[in-house]
């Protein structure tokens, strides 16, 4: 594997892209960070997670959490990193019992606007809040990639699809789907594909409510289409997960048209190589968990980082297609591999 090895680490040292780490929606004063809701000392150097699912992707679990996790404890910290299971109400509990044993800086992946109440709660404990990938309003510092242009990427293969299909974008039949609209990220996500797709001339022919529930998004796509009569040029679909359920469906109607994706999951990878799905975009999250961690790490040792600054470069954010079939297996040996 030794050449392999060097192809994907010759990728890896690709043109950088920077990483953002904006500030807080709500203009943040100045961070309270000696405060906890703990009279233990150790509180104070403790990380505090929450994680929103593991349905939507494997990331969360595969990725963002060991990567947190390695980066925190190796700094010398504890962490309590927990994951909400798609449910509102345990990530409310999670939060609360994490703020009774006492948080040095929280770390929150909102999930259907319940990080908003969390975060509130958190900065009244003078608790600084990272909103990690997805915004929250009222968190001192955003940590994300540039969604709109993951988004862009995914309406251009869009786009290739039809092109390579031989189909006009004007007049082509193109059903969109989208992220939940209680994720910041999934506005972006759409906003970005648009702008590519609407200068085209692409319209919608059936516009799906938004979720990452995968299997909701195959049935939202199934009642799609039925209602446009079983015809459909390509599918913007907003992740892998969905792009799965959705390519299920189209399995079953004999059809094979584009369909767009990110996440690089390791089902994204295999139905790009399988020619079922044009493109994921490889987002490498251990690169927000590096830029998030060192943020979380400054806070706890006492520090004020300045939010509104590019404080971390990143590899390129890369759409990877049938083309890129000799990155896109070795991807997916990673992925796999770490499972």
């Amino acid at each position: 594997m030794a050449k392999g090895e060097n192809t994907f680490g010759k990728v890896k040292q690709m043109a950088k892209r920077r990483l953002v780490i904006a500030g807080a929606i709500a203009a943040a004063a100045a961070l309270l960070i000696s405060g906890c809701s703990s009279s233990d000392d150790s509180a104070g150097k403790r990380a505090c997670m929450i994680l929103p699912d593991s349905e939507s992707s494997t990331r969360w679990e595969n990725g963002d959490r060991p990567a947190m996790d390695s980066a925190l404890v190796g700094a010398g910290f504890e962490t309590d990193i927990q994951n909400a299971q798609g449910d509102t109400a345990k990530y409310a509990t999670i939060a609360d019992q994490m703020l009774t044993k006492g948080c040095g800086v929280m770390i929150l992946v909102d999930y259907q606007g319940a990080g908003i109440q969390v975060a509130a709660k958190a900065k009244e404990a003078g608790i600084p809040v990272i909103a990690y990938d997805r915004p929250i309003e009222g968190a001192d510092y955003y940590v994300s990639f540039d969604n709109e242009s993951v988004g862009a990427l995914q309406g251009q293969a869009i786009l290739d699809g039809l092109a390579a299909a031989g189909k006009d974008p004007k007049t082509a039949r193109v059903i969109y789907g989208q992220g939940d609209p209680t994720d910041g990220n999934a506005k972006m996500f759409y906003d970005g594909a648009l702008s590519v797709l609407e200068p085209a001339g692409v319209k919608p022919i059936f516009s799906m409510a938004g979720t990452w529930d995968g299997a909701k998004a195959g049935t939202l796509f199934e009642q799609a289409l039925t209602a446009v009569g079983g015809k459909v040029d390509a599918v913007l679909a907003p992740n892998d997960n969905n792009a799965a359920n959705i390519i299920t469906i189209l399995d079953k109607a004999g059809l094979k048209v584009p369909v767009s994706g990110q996440d690089a999951s390791p089902a994204g990878l295999q139905n790009v190589l399988l020619g079922k799905q044009t493109t994921t975009v490889w987002k490498p999250y251990t690169l927000i968990a590096t830029a998030a961690s060192d943020l979380a790490i400054a806070l706890l040792n006492g520090e004020t980082p300045t939010a509104d600054q590019q404080l971390h470069q990143i590899w390129q954010l890369l759409s990877l297609t049938a083309r890129h079939q000799q990155l896109t297996r070795l991807l997916l040996m990673e992925l796999l591999t770490s499972l």
